[in-house]
């Protein structure tokens, strides 16, 4: 059975990435991108399904890990009386091909190792037709090549490849995997030595550009990296996850292919690069969202493929067990064809931002926006399936509402700052319009909050952006009893849930853990109506929830006391990293609240 998914560390080339766990086994690794199939798919299903493990012969071991400071390579120490090994797990950011490199050092006596290569393509379904190469062995399934090199010899048996070989203090063997095209000649031999030189070289220099001092220094640091290790360096997307179909609740169906680009991201994703001074990326995944949305805006989806694919299918994989027997399996995801207002609000912000905090627009852009509007324009009265994805139908969710609202707002904002020619007039009218009818319609007296739809009296953990977002300020007093509602009724064991999915349709059985970032949300929304000592306690909280290397899923289960949803979320550590700058309120910062003043 795989790990509990806060036993893995991740490591990846910024184009796909690699789950480890801590007992030496990599159980996830989709080949070549975030969204291909899976090599190793041990974590959904069984060893069967593939896996790659390098750890002691026999038994009991204590193992403790770490990440090599300021980077993305994982260490992974075993001791006991008679003797200690190192593993060191890293991918090289990618060349021409992918590699997964693993160095075995001995530190104390002499360990016996044990190394187990089952590789299994097609998410875990296809036996590879292997072959023995001068330095190790040579594995072709349909397209997909692999090739291990390695210093110690190695056999078949029962379809893996197996080792067993001694290391003494001061010695160390090495082990590369490379994937490449079955049709293409073989991938050279890279220096194993060479590549851990570069890749500890890449990591330490790109943090070192961190512009963050705070006292949450180290775990900002890491949420960042991770994010980086999530972009798809090519094109400059950013997956919500390396991971598809962790269950939200153990044994449950919420299971869901996050391996994609969601457009909701765009704004969150962009301040917390930005404030953080990482403005290429920042830069990368704004163009991403421009190519994305090219073509008729009656056509833009709420998500997208590594390079802006719209064709995300989803499938079921019957031949896979699912992550302790939580079925199904889920590739693709049907979501993308969803009508969700609040991407619109999402689009117009992050470029308005983009335009505040870099100096970064143009007229050409603006037409481009422009053109979303008008269709905004014709459908913002409708309702939709909301920022959750639901699916038990269309409703008139406040949320979605306010975020058409952001985009009028926004749009009005950049065209006086710029001077570009507008339809100023319509779109204020509009504005106000949405502000109105959220304010009447949204709030309920019985709640004394804002709630999750129109006529309803549910409440909704996303309403907590309301004065992040600058609907409304956080001294309003609507806003403040809207934070207290969901800190009284959504909050479990400390921690905030999404909504209550046994009152709420949504077309799901009931049940799932708490939502990470809606928890973060908490933190800023605390901090946005004065009360800042609840909200560094909440923040310091949730740190407490993150895994011994820091990362993050999407959701946590106070009752299992383990983190659940897909792994490690984008979502979650971006969340993480904007909270940090709230609470930080330095100089410079710039907050999703702040419209109104020039760059």
């Amino acid at each position: 059975m795989a790990a509990k998914i806060e036993d893995y560390a991740l490591i990846g080339d910024c184009q796909t990435a690699a789950l480890v766990d801590k007992g030496g086994s990599i159980d996830w690794l989709c080949w070549p991108a975030f969204s291909s199939e899976a090599c190793f798919a041990r974590l959904l299903g069984t060893d069967e399904n593939g896996f790659w493990k390098i750890a002691p012969c026999e038994g009991e071991w204590e193992t403790t890990r770490k990440y090599r400071e300021h980077t993305l390579i994982v260490e992974t120490l075993f001791e006991r009386a008679e003797g200690s090994v190192r593993l060191t797990d890293f991918m090289p950011v990618r060349g021409k091909n992918s590699d997964v490199i693993r160095i075995v050092e001995g530190i104390r006596g002499t360990v016996r190792m044990r190394m187990q290569l089952c590789l299994r393509f097609d998410y875990g379904r296809t036996v590879p037709w292997v072959t023995r190469m001068r330095d190790g062995i040579r594995a072709i399934a349909g397209p997909n090549l692999a090739i291990l090199r390695t210093s110690v010899g190695t056999h078949g048996e029962n379809l893996k490849t197996m080792a067993e070989f001694d290391v003494v203090a001061g010695a160390r063997e090495w082990f590369v995997l490379t994937y490449g095209q079955s049709h293409e000649k073989d991938p050279k031999p890279i220096d194993h030595e060479q590549a851990f030189k570069d890749t500890e070289a890449f990591w330490q220099e790109w943090t070192a550009r961190l512009n963050y001092q705070g006292k949450y220094r180290a775990i900002v640091e890491r949420s960042l990296i991770t994010l980086k290790a999530m972009t798809y360096m090519p094109s400059g997307g950013i997956v919500a996850a390396v991971t598809t179909s962790l269950p939200e609740r153990i044994g449950g169906v919420r299971n869901w292919d996050y391996r994609y680009c969601w457009l909701r991201d765009t704004t969150f994703t962009l301040l917390a690069l930005s404030n953080a001074g990482y403005y290429d990326e920042a830069v990368a995944w704004q163009d991403w969202l421009l190519r994305a949305l090219a073509g008729s805006p009656d056509q833009v989806q709420i998500m997208y493929g590594l390079r802006g694919e719209r064709q995300l299918q989803e499938w079921q994989v019957g031949w896979l067990p699912g992550y302790e027997g939580s079925k199904p399996v889920r590739i693709g995801n049907a979501a993308a064809v969803q009508v969700q207002l609040d991407i619109y609000g999402e689009m117009l912000d992050s470029f308005f931002h983009a335009q505040h905090k870099m100096g970064r627009h143009t007229e050409e852009d603006f037409r481009v926006l422009v053109l979303l509007l008008k269709h905004l324009e014709t459908i913002w009265r409708e309702p939709d399936e909301g920022i959750w994805e639901t699916r038990g139908g269309p409703q008139q969710f406040t949320y979605s509402k306010m975020m058409a609202w952001v985009a009028f707002d926004r749009a009005v904002l950049l065209a006086e700052q710029m001077n570009y020619k507008a339809p100023l007039e319509k779109w204020k009218k509009i504005k106000n319009t949405l502000h109105q009818q959220i304010c009447d319609r949204a709030f309920s007296a019985n709640k004394n909050s804002f709630v999750q739809a129109y006529g309803s009296d549910e409440l909704d953990a996303s309403l907590l952006l309301m004065p992040l977002v600058g609907f409304l300020p956080g001294e309003d007093s609507r806003v403040q009893s809207t934070v207290e509602a969901i800190r009284r009724e959504l909050m479990r064991d400390g921690l905030v849930l999404r909504y209550d999915t046994s009152q709420t349709h949504d077309g799901l059985p009931p049940g799932e853990g708490v939502f990470l970032a809606c928890s973060f949300w908490m933190v800023s929304s605390l901090k946005a109506v004065g009360r800042d000592e609840e909200a560094v306690k909440l923040f310091e909280h949730l740190l407490s929830l993150t895994n011994d290397l820091g990362l993050l899923s999407e959701e946590y289960d106070p009752h299992l006391k383990r983190l659940v949803g897909n792994f490690p979320q984008a979502f979650s550590h971006i969340a993480l990293v904007n909270a940090a700058f709230d609470l930080e309120d330095g100089v410079g910062v710039r907050e999703r609240a702040r419209r109104q003043e020039q760059s």
